[in-house]
């Protein structure tokens, strides 16, 4: 199991300002420090600033800045704001005796699902901020091999609302 693209774009965002705690970053600024598209990153912001987590200014010193301090920030914070865990309710299987309850196989995965959502929880913002002689950009986007040519993944996902609704 792993997290969305989107997910993992939104935790070097928050990071990143984590680590530049003096003013407002611009979304460019964002981008380069992160190695993040800069169109798919604004919309990341955006999420995240609609999730209170980061704050925007507009104007010639505007850009962004989290709006908590990063002890007090989980990582599911991050997640939720932008690609919430989709946990599994009912058979996705439609198997018709497994309507009320998931089976065997889907009630393990769901607990698996649970773990994580509880590490990430547990995990704030702070623990993954680089110690000050790691302000290299976090991430070198060559070495990432789920993209695609045009720098990110195809299942990019803003929406809280899950596939198919």
């Amino acid at each position: 199991m792993t997290i969305s693209q989107t997910a993992e774009y939104a935790l070097r965002a928050v990071v990143w300002l984590a680590n530049h705690p003096a003013g407002p970053l611009s979304t460019s600024d964002v981008a380069r420090g992160t190695q993040v598209p800069a169109g798919y990153l604004s919309k990341v912001l955006q999420a995240l600033s609609r999730a209170g987590i980061v704050e925007s200014r507009s104007g010639r010193n505007g850009g962004f800045r989290l709006t908590r301090v990063p002890t007090k920030l989980s990582v599911l914070d991050v997640i939720e704001a932008v690609d919430p865990i989709q946990r599994i309710r009912r058979c996705p299987l439609h198997i018709r005796s497994h309507a009320g309850e998931l089976c065997p196989l889907h009630r393990r995965l769901d607990r698996a699902l649970g773990l994580m959502e509880q590490a990430f929880a547990e995990s704030t913002i702070a623990e993954l901020v680089p110690s000050p002689g790691d302000l290299a950009p976090l991430c070198d986007a060559a070495d990432d091999d789920r993209n695609t040519t045009d720098g990110h993944q195809a299942t990019h996902r803003l929406s809280s609302t899950p596939p198919g609704r």
